[in-house]
């Protein structure tokens, strides 16, 4: 089962939550509580963070967590095309809707940081004068983390545009196919809808959105609901900071027959330990059985659709 943790803006305590849930079904598995084996993907691959709130014990016991594995290289194909060949037909920028390829005159201009390795380019040219060579845009990195928690990133190149190839890759890395492993998989998605988070959630089995109880989080909320909709995924609220704005995002989710399944106070404390590093059940024990039951509750549902 995948569980994808969304906000439709950046800074709604996304990964607090995507992280709190991971280790309450962790310290839940410690405690004699059944639950499959869990696996985590940051599909913020543009500054992915979770690492810093799931760290693994090392052989010393020293409870620090090790350098990444470097896994699998990122990449994406780009056309290549040759001058001696070409000629300037123009069909393979008529297919290319990013414009990553253009004819200026009778030369054909490969802009690479604009292309998509969709690959329609050379497939249509009527002269074969375009290949495809890789690009290399991030990389793919894992290890174990705490109670053998499988943690997985992508990592992209600092200057490089597009995130949704590595988020792509990501997930076909680190989920097996067949899903044979009955793992469950918490996604920690890239904030906003736009088309990384629209990839990171594509697939997924439920869509927890986090917000915030003020007018800029119901806006944002109202876009997340819009994808989740679009793409037919089921979807409960998170809201964050609760005490703070009004009684906006409430109002629209009982309107909509969103279900609010957590609500998290707005408290300095919380603030200071996120600020420090610290997990929110670290903070806040009493939210690591909240989590968890969140989660079965999720399970189920998701089981009996």
């Amino acid at each position: 089962m995948r569980i994808a943790v969304a906000s439709g803006k950046g800074g709604t305590g996304k990964t607090t939550v995507a992280t709190g849930l991971a280790l309450s079904l962790v310290e839940g598995a410690a405690g004699g509580l059944s639950h499959p084996p869990l696996a985590f993907l940051d599909c913020d691959v543009e500054a992915p963070s979770a690492h810093l709130f799931l760290p693994t014990t090392t052989a010393a016991g020293s409870g620090s967590a090790p350098e990444f594995e470097l896994q699998q290289a990122v990449d994406i194909l780009i056309p290549r095309v040759d001058a001696t060949i070409c000629t300037a037909c123009g069909r393979c920028a008529e297919v290319c809707e990013y414009h990553a390829i253009v004819l200026v005159g009778k030369r054909t201009m490969v802009f690479p940081q604009l292309c998509h390795g969709c690959g329609s380019c050379s497939l249509v040219c009527p002269d074969g004068a375009i290949s495809e060579e890789a690009r290399a845009i991030g990389v793919l990195e894992r290890r174990m983390s705490t109670g053998g928690m499988a943690l997985a990133r992508g990592v992209l190149n600092v200057g490089e545009p597009m995130a949704t190839p590595a988020i792509r890759q990501l997930k076909k890395w680190a989920i097996p196919v067949d899903g044979t492993d009955g793992r469950m998989v918490i996604l920690d998605t890239p904030p906003g809808t736009s088309c990384p988070m629209v990839e990171a959630v594509r697939g997924a089995d439920y869509l927890l959105l986090v917000t915030e109880p003020t007018p800029f989080g119901l806006h944002d909320l109202r876009l997340a609901v819009e994808v989740a909709a679009t793409l037919a995924i089921p979807a409960g609220v998170i809201i964050n900071r609760d005490g703070i704005g009004d009684a906006g995002v409430e109002e629209f989710c009982a309107a909509v027959g969103l279900p609010v399944l957590l609500r998290i106070p707005y408290e300095r404390a919380i603030a200071e330990g996120i600020a420090q590093g610290r997990t929110l059940v670290d903070i806040r024990p009493e939210y690591a059985p909240q989590l968890r039951a969140m989660a079965l509750q999720v399970a189920e549902w998701v089981k009996g659709a």
